[in-house]
């Protein structure tokens, strides 16, 4: 926590430039707060933020920007800055199986940036990144669903007026809780928040690891239908590990989701029922596109949890799957007791990228924007409280409509409005089947709904395929054509 009576405001500038699609792209960052005050006039809060414009432009005025943010809630925007959207960025070793974990690091200039055809808008909200809660007491002000989405709208009103940019075409960009976080910011620019209205509409929304729900909060719903859900992209890590089916990634991916639609859902329906050759038959198939053991099976009752699904895939080679990117894997704990212990769960993915992301970011990509001895201290992520905690410091209540809802609303208020769902086939977090759920069950206008995949994590970007493959999705996307088409 900073003391109010010693905090300043700050604003660095620098520059530089890019080869980017055969031209030179010069460009000028501004890092800075945006500082929320009292009735009193005392500032309570900050959102930072690192903007970046293309200067030779032909006009400027009328060009995109995208506001790209991590999710959390409590993330920075360490991820998407430093792994896509920045001007520099880390460099991907050729395969998840190759060190990461120790610096050094390799951080490029971004060849896959979206300089030329946009601004972009890096946000670390409120307590997180350089993002500051000045008043302790402040805090119900910001952190919940609502509350974050509101200082989010407030913050991109005060930035278009202060760049004169309330012209431009507008895009969120969100990844995990942000999908959750541009959802509902969307809902609330253009239909009023909990105490204004704002009447900002934005051309689109993309969303890198889908949060987006019909019900409370990233609510997975009943047993059954999570487990459907979860199925294609169980099937698809299976795939990766074991070479499970003959058809490349998306055609096995798409067989298994026909399977959990149909003769697996109807197995979970009928529970106990379903007895004799039927249930050894689905149980064959189950095992077929998912890995898992016979045994497994019966004491799960034939659902998919993925926490058990990570311990049981490699089970035999004694590894671990990551939860944020299936492709990724570790030893299992010892003693094994371990491994099952309440609290104790590690994710490989994360234990590998987290400390190249921060370097890459603090040990370079700062120093290009002239952050250079700036000693604010940077949180990468923190924790603002979970669903499950008793008394979360999130507020996940909602006083209006859950996110599904709020798009549904946006996309409907603003009728030219379009979504991109940017999803990876080896996330066990955010699984393609909740995109597809939602897209089914939000009264989404189906003709701007636009879905696309990678063979990637929880962050689609990771990899120098899948960051060059987003990249030119998104263009085709803010360009208006469909981001499927070559």
């Amino acid at each position: 926590m900073y003391n109010t009576d010693r905090f300043e405001p700050v604003c660095f500038q620098s520059g530089g430039s890019l080869e980017l699609r055969g031209q030179t792209v010069t460009y000028e960052t501004v890092c800075e707060d945006n500082v929320f005050y009292d009735e009193p006039g005392n500032p309570i809060a900050s959102i930072f933020s690192y903007s970046y414009f293309r200067t030779n432009a032909a006009c400027a005025a009328s060009r995109p920007v995208l506001f790209c943010f991590n999710g959390g809630p409590g993330a920075s925007s360490m991820m998407v800055h430093a792994g896509c959207f920045g001007a520099r960025r880390v460099k991907y070793p050729g395969s998840p199986e190759a060190e990461t974990a120790l610096p050094p690091y390799e951080v490029i200039d971004n060849p896959d940036c979206l300089l030329d055809v946009a601004d972009l808008v890096l946000v670390d909200p409120i307590a997180t990144g350089f993002g500051l809660l000045l008043d302790a007491d402040s805090g119900k002000r910001f952190f919940g669903i609502d509350e974050d989405a509101e200082a989010l709208v407030m913050f991109i009103a005060r930035w278009l007026t202060k760049y004169n940019r309330w012209n431009s075409p507008k895009y969120l960009v969100g990844e995990s809780y942000g999908c959750t976080r541009a959802a509902t910011a969307a809902g609330v620019a253009c239909s009023g928040g909990p105490s204004r209205s704002h009447h900002i509409a934005f051309n689109g929304i993309i969303c890198i690891g889908n949060t987006i729900a019909m019900a409370k909060y990233f609510n997975r719903g009943a047993p059954v239908e999570s487990s459907v859900e979860a199925f294609p992209t169980m099937a698809a890590i299976n795939w990766y590990h074991n070479a499970a089916g003959p058809q490349p990634l998306e055609e096995f991916a798409a067989e298994a989701a026909e399977f959990a639609a149909s003769d697996y859902l109807t197995a979970l329906c009928k529970g106990d029922a379903l007895t004799g050759d039927a249930r050894r038959r689905v149980k064959e198939k189950i095992r077929y596109y998912i890995g898992v053991s016979d045994q497994y099976l019966e004491d799960h009752e034939l659902r998919l949890e993925r926490v058990s699904f990570c311990r049981e895939l490699l089970r035999e080679k004694e590894r671990v799957i990551s939860i944020l990117d299936g492709r990724f894997t570790r030893p299992v704990y010892r003693p094994k007791a371990m491994e099952g212990a309440p609290g104790y769960y590690s994710d490989a993915a994360m234990e590998r990228y987290g400390p190249f992301f921060l370097a890459a970011l603090r040990g370079e990509i700062f120093q290009a924007l002239g952050l250079q001895g700036f000693e604010r201290s940077f949180v990468p992520s923190c924790s603002l409280g979970t669903e499950l905690e008793p008394n979360p410091i999130w507020n996940f209540e909602t006083a209006q409509l859950v996110s599904g809802e709020r798009l549904s609303i946006a996309m409907h208020y603003n009728p030219g409005m379009r979504v991109l769902f940017a999803n990876g086939w080896f996330d066990l977090c955010t699984q393609t089947g909740i995109v597809f759920h939602t897209a089914s069950h939000a009264c989404l206008p189906k003709d701007r709904v636009h879905f696309t995949s990678y063979p990637s994590g929880h962050m689609a970007y990771i990899g120098e395929e899948n960051v060059k493959k987003l990249s030119d999705d998104i263009r085709h996307f803010i360009s208006g054509s469909d981001p499927a088409a070559p």
